[in-house]
């Protein structure tokens, strides 16, 4: 007769193995979803249905991949901060449109939204290592273009778009101004266990218990958890108590870890906020906070002719 222990370690064994072939076959659809169920990968709407001024940008990555992105700006001669704008996972640019036209309204910003790599109208598909190189693109033509203020780029990161933004912050001290963080997750490590219950036990990220067997089987992890501490810049984390999504204690767990190093760092919480509409349940105080993180950080600058003035002997 099999032993109670042998039923056990058996069992063990079976969530092992079909986690790893889950892990295997699935987890860049986990991941990665740039068609929603019953539309095309095509844009639903372009900026110009929404009489935006805005204009198609064609990228290359580092390693040749062809991107899209739409540079979108409240004034043809808007000065005001330019927002790198990083998605969620899933969709595409055009289902984030009406947040950013009431961005533009609110900020008085311009707004460069990029499809990562297989989302859109860009090309190959998706991964860490790809979708990292493509927000270096983004940034790279962003400081290259004469008609904005590149004192002045912030990144704007939500969800899946936080850990690329984090990432591309990071790497760029000198060329972005700040980050704001919206229902970011600590690490994909860690979201398996939330998407999977039964993976907590073998997937995790630095700071989660366990053996973490199978860690090596995910090819992108996005470890913010990890890259959030090195950020120098200032940083504004947006957590919507009622994502249902991301565990809100996954944006906490960030804002300590970059407090910990950074003292440029401000945690606001908006208690009906969920995964996607934390913009909209959060209503005035959530564009009045973001406003005032850009007044803070990257102020406007005086004119020139002011400027002349103040250097006037008396």
């Amino acid at each position: 007769m099999v032993s109670y222990m042998s039923l056990v370690l058996y069992g063990v064994g079976g969530i092992v193995v079909a986690g790893m072939a889950l892990l295997v076959a699935f987890q860049e659809k986990l991941v990665y979803v740039p068609v929603l169920p019953g539309l095309t990968k095509s844009y639903p709407i372009t900026p110009a249905r929404l009489r935006l001024i805005y204009e198609d940008v064609w990228l290359r990555s580092s390693d040749g991949v062809r991107l899209h992105a739409w540079f979108i700006k409240l004034l043809p001669d808007c000065r005001g901060p330019t927002i790198l704008f990083f998605q969620e996972n899933a969709g595409n640019i055009a289902h984030r449109l009406e947040m950013v036209r009431i961005m533009l309204q609110r900020l008085h910003c311009n707004v460069f939204m990029l499809s990562y790599r297989g989302y859109g109208d860009s090309d190959g598909f998706p991964s860490q290592h790809g979708i990292t190189k493509d927000a270096q693109a983004a940034l790279d033509h962003l400081v290259q273009r004469t008609d904005i203020d590149t004192s002045r780029i912030v990144v704007f990161g939500r969800s899946l778009g936080g850990a690329v933004g984090a990432v591309l912050t990071k790497n760029n001290p000198d060329k972005v101004a700040g980050l704001i963080l919206e229902n970011t997750f600590t690490s994909i490590l860690d979201m398996a266990g939330v998407l999977l219950p039964p993976l907590k036990w073998f997937i995790g990220g630095s700071g989660s218990k366990g053996p973490k067997l199978l860690n090596f089987l995910v090819r992108s992890p996005w470890n913010t958890i990890d890259i959030v501490g090195e950020i120098k810049q200032p940083i504004l984390f947006l957590s919507g108590l009622q994502d249902e999504m991301v565990p809100p204690v996954h944006m906490q767990m960030l804002y300590a870890k970059a407090a910990a190093r950074n003292n440029r760092c401000l945690f606001v919480e908006f208690p009906t906020g969920m995964h996607m509409d934390t913009w909209l349940a959060g209503g005035d105080r959530y564009w009045k906070t973001i406003q005032e993180f850009l007044d803070l950080n990257v102020p406007e600058k005086k004119s020139d002719e002011s400027s002349s003035r103040d250097l006037e002997p008396r």
